[in-house]
């Protein structure tokens, strides 16, 4: 198990058709051998799998990566209101180039693309 920094930023879409670096996650997570997201270790260690949220015009906001049932999630205060979904996490490896699908505030599945992968010296 490794943690890892990403960096994932928002994908072509019809608003963005060219993506936008401007929109996106740094998401601290462990990943296993296979660079799938690693259950067992965000379990051990809650604390460590942190997520800021960058969007422009709006102040960036601190959260965490965690498991609520089958699903993964990213929050940001206690309860669900403020939950994005982040889907097939438990399956998809996070690695240079591919694309990870979250449910944004407005309800809306939204593709980024991840821009940087960095191993982090272990605590």
């Amino acid at each position: 198990m490794t943690w890892t920094l990403i960096r994932l930023e928002l994908a072509r879409s019809r608003e963005f058709p060219q993506g936008s670096a401007a929109h996106g996650y740094l998401l601290r997570v462990p990943l296993d051998g296979h660079s799938i997201a690693d259950p067992q270790a965000l379990l051990a260690h809650p604390e460590r799998a942190e997520v800021l949220r960058i969007w422009p015009d709006e102040p960036d906001q601190r959260g965490y990566l965690a498991q609520r049932g089958n699903r993964w999630i990213f929050s940001y205060a206690p309860g669900e209101a403020d939950d994005e979904p982040v889907f097939h996490l438990e399956t998809h490896p996070l690695r240079l180039g591919e694309y990870v699908t979250i449910t944004e505030r407005d309800g809306k599945p939204h593709a980024f693309r991840i821009t940087e992968c960095e191993t982090l010296a272990e605590a």
